[in-house]
């Protein structure tokens, strides 16, 4: 039985959901949070089989195994977990994260993620850190999107959070305006384990992300990982661009 002290306590949450309705971002009902019930099973809660490492989707593969682009190029991180492919329709909640400021957002991708990485099975990292922005680009925007999906993601994974273990110590062009091939370069060099932060000495480190593209971003920051001692690096993405 709800205590009526609880009633009260919640009654400022419900005022303001009638007087200020949400509605779902991708279907427009109205109704109490980001993204609505049936969107949600609609449209992100893949199970299709994805390259454990990369992520990338795959047709059918091993317990185990990796796709043949990491068995030929293998990368510096271990594995990697999607909720979902970066398509029509949900590639506009990322853009609308990334550059709309809907913080609302986050939270639910969070939860999306949560879910596949408990689906996953797979050990769980010992911490969390997000992609770190440049001190430039987190001026303009206001906000670190990475690490507005990080935060939820690691309370609903019960693992802590090091907001600042990495640092962008160059200011580079956004992936998405560089042509593929000259996106590893584009980030060489770019990141590094702020200062005064702990050893990772045989850690296990995540690296969390709204969207993953080429890969050479979280490659680049998995090398920075493990040079300073990590042991294995996961990352966590709400979103994976499929191969062209």
């Amino acid at each position: 039985m709800v205590s009526p002290s609880s009633r009260l306590a919640a009654l400022p949450r419900m005022l303001l959901q009638a007087l200020l309705p949400s509605s779902c971002a991708l279907c427009g009902a109205v109704q109490d949070g980001a993204v609505c019930g049936a969107c949600s099973l609609a449209y992100a809660a893949s199970h299709r089989p994805r390259c454990p490492c990369c992520a990338n989707p795959v047709g059918a593969i091993d317990a185990g195994g990796r796709c043949g682009a990491c068995l030929a190029d293998p990368p510096a991180f271990d594995a990697t977990v999607a909720a979902c492919d970066y398509a029509a329709p949900l590639d506009g909640l990322v853009l609308g994260l990334k550059f709309g400021a809907r913080l609302a957002l986050a939270p639910w991708m969070a939860a999306r993620l949560t879910e596949a990485a408990l689906r996953t099975g797979a050990p769980l990292p010992e911490l969390l850190c997000p992609v770190p922005l440049g001190a430039r680009r987190l001026t303009e925007r206001g906000y670190n999107q990475a690490l507005e999906v990080a935060r939820p993601l690691a309370k609903g994974l019960g693992i802590p959070l090091a907001p600042r273990l990495l640092e962008r110590v160059l200011e580079t062009a956004a992936q998405s305006g560089v042509a593929p091939g000259e996106r590893r370069r584009n980030v060489r060099g770019a990141f590094a384990l702020a200062d005064g932060q702990a050893a990772l000495a045989g850690r296990h480190v995540g690296v969390v992300d709204d969207v993953m593209t080429s890969g050479h971003t979280l490659d680049e920051l998995a090398g920075v990982l493990k040079r300073a001692g990590a042991a294995r690096v996961t990352n966590f993405v709400f979103a994976r661009t499929p191969p062209h």
